[in-house]
């Protein structure tokens, strides 16, 4: 028993004398190796702001429909329907319905110049929501006119000032014939009251230009839709060449309207400024409401009020800061 006792020793003396070793040689190597991954880091971290850049935003709504608005009077950003996309996922980003920026004006005498982006990055033509809030940034910018030219795609609208946070916008006319939405294969003269066959069920829809396509239908309640299912199915359907913006009403009476909106590169949107004027248009149309009349129409995020004319279409709504930040590009 004694001689194994000592033949263990013998084994672990050796054993025992390379884990000091070890230890030593990690020891006086832990400094050089400390050195190296802290270069390696700061190294890292210089490539990353060589490449990256802070991009100040504004977050602001009209009645929830929100968008990112960037200040890009100096000149449009080339990556902006990138940013779009990145910035606009909710709970992984900043979170939309888009991107706005706020540009230079192209017509004289214009104050700035509106060009909006969708969630999925492709280029919007006009948004009433969105016309909202760039004429309250411009008012906190120091712009602080009663009455604003605002150039869009769609032309240049004139905006007015209501007081606490609210403006008035003139819209222009709704515009109904197939070219003008555009939209096929529902009949010739101006499409108002046509059946849209979507999924198997048949839709009677009005179809508008607001600037934008759009395709009103009557529906007993909205709360009923299941529009995650229903809305990709308008947007993307044969008759719209350019996709399209599909508005959901319930008449409560001919002053009263609720809302539901699909609209098109974003989905489900709380509110919807154009597509609200299309909607009452689209009533005004069918005999529902009646022209020179204010129409409140309840949105899943507010209350619009729009007034249709001969003349064309006055929306007053509100356009509101959520917030300011910085995200890194």
């Amino acid at each position: 028993r004694k001689k194994k006792n000592l033949h263990k020793g013998l084994i672990s003396a050796p054993v025992a004398f390379i884990l000091f070793l070890y230890g030593e040689i990690c020891f006086s190597c832990a400094p050089a190796r400390f050195a190296l991954w802290a270069g390696r880091l700061v190294k890292q971290q210089t490539e990353r702001k060589r490449y990256t850049m802070k991009l100040h935003f504004t977050k602001m709504h009209g009645c929830g429909n929100d968008y990112i608005y960037l200040d890009q009077r100096g000149g449009l950003r080339d990556d902006i329907p990138e940013l779009a996309r990145r910035l606009s996922r909710r709970h992984l980003s900043v979170g939309a319905d888009g991107v706005i920026c706020i540009s230079a004006p192209v017509t004289p005498g214009a104050d700035a110049r509106m060009e909006m982006f969708n969630a999925d990055g492709s280029r919007g033509v006009m948004c009433g929501n969105g016309i909202r809030c760039v004429a309250q940034w411009l008012r906190d910018h120091g712009c602080e006119k009663e009455v604003l030219h605002i150039d869009t795609d769609d032309g240049v609208k004139l905006l007015r000032w209501q007081g606490d946070g609210r403006w008035q916008v003139e819209m222009g006319k709704a515009r109904f014939l197939p070219e003008q939405i555009p939209c096929r294969g529902l009949g010739d003269g101006p499409v108002v009251g046509r059946t849209l066959n979507v999924d198997g069920k048949d839709w009677t829809v009005t179809c508008v230009s607001m600037g934008n396509p759009h395709c009103v239908t009557r529906v007993d309640n909205v709360d009923d839709l299941d529009l995650e299912k229903i809305g990709p199915s308008f947007e993307h359907h044969a008759a719209f060449p350019d996709r399209v913006n599909t508005e959901f009403i319930q008449v409560l009476n001919p002053t009263r309207l609720r809302m539901r909106v699909w609209e098109r590169g974003s989905g489900e949107t709380l509110a919807c400024g154009t597509g609200t004027c299309a909607a009452v248009a689209a009533m005004c149309a069918l005999g529902v409401c009646e022209k020179g009349t204010n129409v409140q129409v309840q949105l899943r995020g507010g209350t619009l009020t729009i007034c249709v004319t001969d003349e064309g279409i006055l929306m007053t709504g509100p356009a509101e800061t959520a917030y300011e930040g910085d995200v890194e590009v």
